[in-house]
Protein backbone atom coordinates (compact mmCIF):
# COMPACT_ATOMS: atom_id res chain seq x y z
CA UNK A 1 0.00 0.00 0.00
CA UNK A 2 1.16 3.54 -0.77
CA UNK A 3 0.39 6.74 1.06
CA UNK A 4 0.57 10.45 0.25
CA UNK A 5 -0.93 13.63 1.66
CA UNK A 6 -1.87 17.22 0.93
CA UNK A 7 -2.05 20.25 3.22
CA UNK A 8 -5.12 22.55 3.12
CA UNK A 9 -4.01 25.11 5.72
CA UNK A 10 -4.65 28.03 3.34
CA UNK A 11 -8.36 27.22 2.89
CA UNK A 12 -10.91 28.98 5.08
CA UNK A 13 -13.94 27.19 6.52
CA UNK A 14 -16.25 27.90 3.57
CA UNK A 15 -13.61 26.80 1.05
CA UNK A 16 -13.07 23.58 3.00
CA UNK A 17 -16.82 22.96 2.98
CA UNK A 18 -16.85 23.36 -0.82
CA UNK A 19 -13.84 21.07 -1.15
CA UNK A 20 -15.37 18.27 0.92
CA UNK A 21 -18.88 18.69 -0.46
CA UNK A 22 -22.15 18.07 1.31
CA UNK A 23 -21.83 15.08 3.66
CA UNK A 24 -18.22 14.61 2.45
CA UNK A 25 -19.55 13.73 -1.02
CA UNK A 26 -16.50 14.94 -2.97
CA UNK A 27 -14.14 12.96 -0.74
CA UNK A 28 -16.30 9.85 -1.11
CA UNK A 29 -16.28 10.31 -4.89
CA UNK A 30 -12.48 10.46 -4.91
CA UNK A 31 -12.36 7.27 -2.84
CA UNK A 32 -14.73 5.37 -5.15
CA UNK A 33 -13.33 6.67 -8.46
CA UNK A 34 -9.68 5.96 -7.62
CA UNK A 35 -9.97 3.06 -5.15
CA UNK A 36 -8.25 4.93 -2.33
CA UNK A 37 -9.06 5.81 1.26
CA UNK A 38 -9.02 9.44 2.42
CA UNK A 39 -8.25 10.33 6.03
CA UNK A 40 -8.40 13.89 7.34
CA UNK A 41 -6.18 14.85 10.24
CA UNK A 42 -6.50 18.55 11.02
CA UNK A 43 -5.31 20.44 7.95
CA UNK A 44 -3.92 17.34 6.28
CA UNK A 45 -5.69 14.88 3.98
CA UNK A 46 -3.95 11.51 3.65
CA UNK A 47 -4.57 9.20 0.70
CA UNK A 48 -4.00 5.46 1.10
CA UNK A 49 -4.10 2.87 -1.70
CA UNK A 50 -2.12 1.38 -4.56
CA UNK A 51 0.80 3.50 -5.80
CA UNK A 52 -0.62 4.78 -9.12
CA UNK A 53 -4.14 5.18 -7.70
CA UNK A 54 -2.80 7.35 -4.88
CA UNK A 55 -0.84 9.57 -7.28
CA UNK A 56 -3.82 10.10 -9.59
CA UNK A 57 -6.15 10.77 -6.66
CA UNK A 58 -3.62 13.21 -5.21
CA UNK A 59 -3.46 15.09 -8.52
CA UNK A 60 -7.26 15.24 -8.58
CA UNK A 61 -7.43 16.51 -5.02
CA UNK A 62 -4.79 19.16 -5.79
CA UNK A 63 -6.90 20.45 -8.69
CA UNK A 64 -10.00 20.57 -6.48
CA UNK A 65 -8.09 22.43 -3.76
CA UNK A 66 -6.95 25.02 -6.31
CA UNK A 67 -10.52 25.49 -7.56
CA UNK A 68 -11.78 25.85 -3.98
CA UNK A 69 -9.03 28.39 -3.30
CA UNK A 70 -10.21 30.43 -6.31
CA UNK A 71 -13.88 30.12 -5.34
CA UNK A 72 -14.64 28.25 -8.58
CA UNK A 73 -15.57 24.83 -7.21
CA UNK A 74 -19.02 23.69 -8.34
CA UNK A 75 -20.63 20.25 -8.71
CA UNK A 76 -19.97 20.45 -12.46
CA UNK A 77 -16.30 21.34 -11.90
CA UNK A 78 -15.93 18.43 -9.50
CA UNK A 79 -17.43 16.01 -12.03
CA UNK A 80 -15.24 17.36 -14.84
CA UNK A 81 -12.10 17.17 -12.72
CA UNK A 82 -12.85 13.60 -11.61
CA UNK A 83 -13.40 12.53 -15.20
CA UNK A 84 -10.24 14.18 -16.53
CA UNK A 85 -8.12 12.68 -13.76
CA UNK A 86 -9.65 9.24 -14.18
CA UNK A 87 -8.82 9.41 -17.89
CA UNK A 88 -5.26 10.54 -17.04
CA UNK A 89 -5.77 13.89 -18.75
CA UNK A 90 -4.05 17.16 -18.01
CA UNK A 91 -5.70 20.39 -19.19
CA UNK A 92 -2.54 21.32 -21.14
CA UNK A 93 -3.11 18.31 -23.44
CA UNK A 94 -6.34 19.79 -24.75
CA UNK A 95 -5.60 22.60 -27.21
CA UNK A 96 -9.06 23.30 -28.66
CA UNK A 97 -11.36 25.91 -27.13
CA UNK A 98 -14.48 27.94 -27.81
CA UNK A 99 -14.10 31.66 -27.16
CA UNK A 100 -17.39 33.39 -26.50
CA UNK A 101 -17.91 36.96 -25.37
CA UNK A 102 -19.28 35.77 -22.02
CA UNK A 103 -17.02 32.79 -21.35
CA UNK A 104 -14.27 30.47 -22.50
CA UNK A 105 -15.31 26.83 -23.01
CA UNK A 106 -12.63 24.14 -22.85
CA UNK A 107 -12.91 20.44 -23.76
CA UNK A 108 -12.94 17.90 -20.92
CA UNK A 109 -11.74 14.82 -22.81
CA UNK A 110 -9.59 13.91 -25.81
CA UNK A 111 -12.69 13.17 -27.86
CA UNK A 112 -14.25 16.52 -27.00
CA UNK A 113 -10.98 18.12 -28.10
CA UNK A 114 -11.06 16.16 -31.37
CA UNK A 115 -14.73 17.10 -31.86
CA UNK A 116 -14.05 20.84 -31.56
CA UNK A 117 -11.09 20.57 -33.92
CA UNK A 118 -13.20 18.63 -36.46
CA UNK A 119 -15.98 21.25 -36.38
CA UNK A 120 -13.37 23.92 -37.08
CA UNK A 121 -11.98 21.97 -40.05
CA UNK A 122 -15.04 20.45 -41.73
CA UNK A 123 -18.28 21.91 -43.05
CA UNK A 124 -20.25 18.78 -42.07
CA UNK A 125 -19.59 16.94 -38.81
CA UNK A 126 -21.14 14.05 -36.91
CA UNK A 127 -20.92 13.66 -33.13
CA UNK A 128 -22.06 10.20 -32.06
CA UNK A 129 -22.15 8.84 -28.53
CA UNK A 130 -24.04 8.43 -25.26
CA UNK A 131 -25.84 11.11 -23.28
CA UNK A 132 -23.74 13.50 -21.25
CA UNK A 133 -20.70 13.57 -23.52
CA UNK A 134 -21.19 17.20 -24.57
CA UNK A 135 -22.19 16.58 -28.20
CA UNK A 136 -25.01 19.13 -28.31
CA UNK A 137 -23.47 21.53 -25.79
CA UNK A 138 -20.22 21.88 -27.73
CA UNK A 139 -22.01 22.10 -31.08
CA UNK A 140 -24.14 24.97 -29.77
CA UNK A 141 -21.00 26.61 -28.35
CA UNK A 142 -19.27 26.45 -31.75
CA UNK A 143 -22.42 27.82 -33.39
CA UNK A 144 -22.54 30.79 -30.99
CA UNK A 145 -18.82 31.41 -31.55
CA UNK A 146 -19.31 31.44 -35.33
CA UNK A 147 -22.21 33.89 -34.96
CA UNK A 148 -20.30 36.23 -32.64
CA UNK A 149 -17.30 36.21 -34.98
CA UNK A 150 -19.63 36.89 -37.95
CA UNK A 151 -18.57 33.69 -39.72
CA UNK A 152 -22.29 32.97 -40.25
CA UNK A 153 -25.33 35.21 -40.26
CA UNK A 154 -27.73 32.92 -38.39
CA UNK A 155 -28.14 29.75 -36.38
CA UNK A 156 -30.61 27.02 -37.26
CA UNK A 157 -31.17 24.42 -34.55
CA UNK A 158 -33.46 21.49 -35.25
CA UNK A 159 -34.38 17.98 -34.18
CA UNK A 160 -37.04 15.41 -35.06
CA UNK A 161 -40.13 15.51 -32.85
CA UNK A 162 -40.18 11.89 -31.71
CA UNK A 163 -41.46 10.91 -28.26
CA UNK A 164 -38.94 9.02 -26.10
CA UNK A 165 -41.02 5.91 -25.50
CA UNK A 166 -44.00 7.87 -24.12
CA UNK A 167 -47.31 8.97 -25.57
CA UNK A 168 -47.70 12.57 -24.53
CA UNK A 169 -51.08 13.04 -26.14
CA UNK A 170 -52.41 16.31 -27.53
CA UNK A 171 -50.20 19.37 -27.16
CA UNK A 172 -51.67 22.87 -27.72
CA UNK A 173 -50.33 25.50 -30.11
CA UNK A 174 -48.87 25.52 -33.61
CA UNK A 175 -46.23 23.03 -34.79
CA UNK A 176 -43.32 25.07 -33.45
CA UNK A 177 -44.95 25.30 -30.01
CA UNK A 178 -45.73 21.57 -30.01
CA UNK A 179 -42.07 20.64 -30.47
CA UNK A 180 -40.70 23.24 -28.03
CA UNK A 181 -40.41 20.64 -25.21
CA UNK A 182 -38.21 18.47 -27.44
CA UNK A 183 -35.86 21.40 -28.12
CA UNK A 184 -35.47 22.46 -24.49
CA UNK A 185 -31.83 21.23 -24.16
CA UNK A 186 -30.86 23.49 -27.07
CA UNK A 187 -32.61 26.48 -25.49
CA UNK A 188 -30.87 25.78 -22.18
CA UNK A 189 -27.45 25.83 -23.85
CA UNK A 190 -28.23 29.08 -25.67
CA UNK A 191 -29.50 30.79 -22.52
CA UNK A 192 -26.37 29.86 -20.59
CA UNK A 193 -24.03 31.07 -23.33
CA UNK A 194 -25.82 34.22 -24.48
CA UNK A 195 -28.27 35.11 -21.74
CA UNK A 196 -32.07 34.84 -21.83
CA UNK A 197 -32.82 38.37 -23.08
CA UNK A 198 -30.32 38.24 -25.95
CA UNK A 199 -31.53 34.82 -27.10
CA UNK A 200 -35.14 36.01 -27.16
CA UNK A 201 -34.15 39.11 -29.18
CA UNK A 202 -32.15 37.03 -31.68
CA UNK A 203 -35.06 34.62 -32.06
CA UNK A 204 -37.45 37.53 -32.64
CA UNK A 205 -35.10 38.84 -35.37
CA UNK A 206 -34.83 35.33 -36.87
CA UNK A 207 -31.06 35.31 -36.32
CA UNK A 208 -31.62 32.19 -34.24
CA UNK A 209 -34.18 29.73 -35.53
CA UNK A 210 -35.19 26.75 -33.42
CA UNK A 211 -37.50 24.55 -35.44
CA UNK A 212 -38.70 20.99 -35.97
CA UNK A 213 -36.97 19.00 -38.67
CA UNK A 214 -40.17 19.02 -40.73
CA UNK A 215 -39.63 22.76 -41.34
CA UNK A 216 -36.36 22.09 -43.20
CA UNK A 217 -37.88 20.53 -46.30
CA UNK A 218 -37.61 22.66 -49.43
CA UNK A 219 -35.14 25.13 -47.93
CA UNK A 220 -31.51 25.98 -48.74
CA UNK A 221 -29.59 27.26 -45.74
CA UNK A 222 -26.81 29.65 -46.80
CA UNK A 223 -24.37 31.36 -44.40
CA UNK A 224 -25.84 29.46 -41.45
CA UNK A 225 -24.61 27.20 -38.69
CA UNK A 226 -27.07 24.30 -38.64
CA UNK A 227 -27.35 21.73 -35.85
CA UNK A 228 -29.44 18.57 -36.08
CA UNK A 229 -29.81 17.15 -32.56
CA UNK A 230 -31.13 13.69 -31.59
CA UNK A 231 -30.39 12.55 -35.15
CA UNK A 232 -30.82 8.88 -34.21
CA UNK A 233 -34.55 9.57 -34.46
CA UNK A 234 -34.43 10.63 -38.11
CA UNK A 235 -35.52 8.30 -40.87
CA UNK A 236 -33.10 7.75 -43.79
CA UNK A 237 -35.27 10.05 -45.90
CA UNK A 238 -35.19 12.80 -43.28
CA UNK A 239 -31.41 12.53 -42.92
CA UNK A 240 -30.90 12.85 -46.67
CA UNK A 241 -33.30 15.79 -46.76
CA UNK A 242 -31.42 17.57 -43.97
CA UNK A 243 -27.95 17.05 -45.42
CA UNK A 244 -29.03 18.41 -48.79
CA UNK A 245 -30.25 21.66 -47.14
CA UNK A 246 -26.68 22.82 -46.43
CA UNK A 247 -25.83 25.79 -48.64
CA UNK A 248 -22.89 28.09 -49.36
CA UNK A 249 -20.98 29.42 -46.37
CA UNK A 250 -22.79 27.07 -44.03
CA UNK A 251 -21.66 24.51 -41.51
CA UNK A 252 -23.67 21.56 -40.19
CA UNK A 253 -23.26 19.44 -37.07
CA UNK A 254 -25.33 16.28 -36.59
CA UNK A 255 -25.46 14.76 -33.12
CA UNK A 256 -27.06 11.60 -31.78
CA UNK A 257 -26.80 8.34 -29.87
CA UNK A 258 -27.46 5.32 -32.08
CA UNK A 259 -28.10 3.14 -29.00
CA UNK A 260 -31.17 5.20 -27.98
CA UNK A 261 -33.40 5.27 -31.03
CA UNK A 262 -37.06 6.08 -30.36
CA UNK A 263 -38.34 5.41 -33.89
CA UNK A 264 -41.48 3.24 -33.88
CA UNK A 265 -41.72 -0.23 -35.34
CA UNK A 266 -37.99 -1.00 -35.53
CA UNK A 267 -37.56 1.49 -38.36
CA UNK A 268 -34.02 2.11 -39.64
CA UNK A 269 -32.30 5.11 -38.07
CA UNK A 270 -31.11 7.69 -40.57
CA UNK A 271 -28.06 8.32 -38.39
CA UNK A 272 -27.08 4.64 -38.34
CA UNK A 273 -27.44 4.37 -42.11
CA UNK A 274 -25.65 7.61 -42.97
CA UNK A 275 -22.51 6.51 -41.12
CA UNK A 276 -22.08 3.73 -43.68
CA UNK A 277 -23.05 5.89 -46.65
CA UNK A 278 -20.83 8.90 -45.95
CA UNK A 279 -17.82 7.22 -44.34
CA UNK A 280 -15.85 7.25 -47.64
CA UNK A 281 -16.73 10.88 -48.43
CA UNK A 282 -13.85 13.29 -47.83
CA UNK A 283 -14.43 16.56 -46.01
CA UNK A 284 -16.87 15.13 -43.44
CA UNK A 285 -15.87 14.75 -39.77
CA UNK A 286 -16.91 11.84 -37.56
CA UNK A 287 -16.31 11.91 -33.80
CA UNK A 288 -17.35 8.93 -31.68
CA UNK A 289 -17.77 9.39 -27.93
CA UNK A 290 -17.79 6.69 -25.24
CA UNK A 291 -18.63 6.48 -21.55
CA UNK A 292 -15.16 7.86 -20.79
CA UNK A 293 -16.30 11.21 -22.22
CA UNK A 294 -19.39 11.62 -20.01
CA UNK A 295 -19.23 14.93 -18.12
CA UNK A 296 -22.41 14.71 -16.08
CA UNK A 297 -22.71 13.33 -12.55
CA UNK A 298 -19.81 10.90 -12.00
CA UNK A 299 -22.25 8.00 -11.57
CA UNK A 300 -23.56 8.53 -15.13
CA UNK A 301 -20.22 7.40 -16.57
CA UNK A 302 -20.45 4.17 -14.59
CA UNK A 303 -24.05 3.64 -15.73
CA UNK A 304 -23.15 4.14 -19.40
CA UNK A 305 -20.18 1.78 -19.07
CA UNK A 306 -22.44 -0.86 -17.47
CA UNK A 307 -24.91 -0.59 -20.37
CA UNK A 308 -22.12 -0.79 -22.96
CA UNK A 309 -20.76 -3.91 -21.26
CA UNK A 310 -24.23 -5.49 -21.15
CA UNK A 311 -24.89 -4.71 -24.82
CA UNK A 312 -21.58 -6.29 -25.82
CA UNK A 313 -22.54 -9.48 -23.96
CA UNK A 314 -26.16 -9.48 -25.18
CA UNK A 315 -26.05 -8.03 -28.73
CA UNK A 316 -29.48 -9.38 -29.68
CA UNK A 317 -31.44 -7.97 -26.71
Amino acid sequence: MAENSIQITDLDSSQRAELFGEFQKNIRDIESWFSVRCRQQGSEIRLIGEGEDVQVALGCLERLVELARQGLLTDRKVAETLMMCKNRLHPDELKASVRLKKTLILPKSRQQNAYLEAISRHDVNFGIGPAGTGKTWLAVAKAVEALEQEQVSRLVLTRPAVEAGEKLGFLPGDLAQKVDPYLRPVYDALYEMLGFDKVEKLIARHVIEVAPLAYMRGRTLNHAFVILDEAQNTTPQQMKMFLTRVGFGSRAVITGDITQTDLPGHRTSGLQQVLDILRPVEGIGFTHFTARDVVRHPLVQNIVEAYEDYERKHPQD
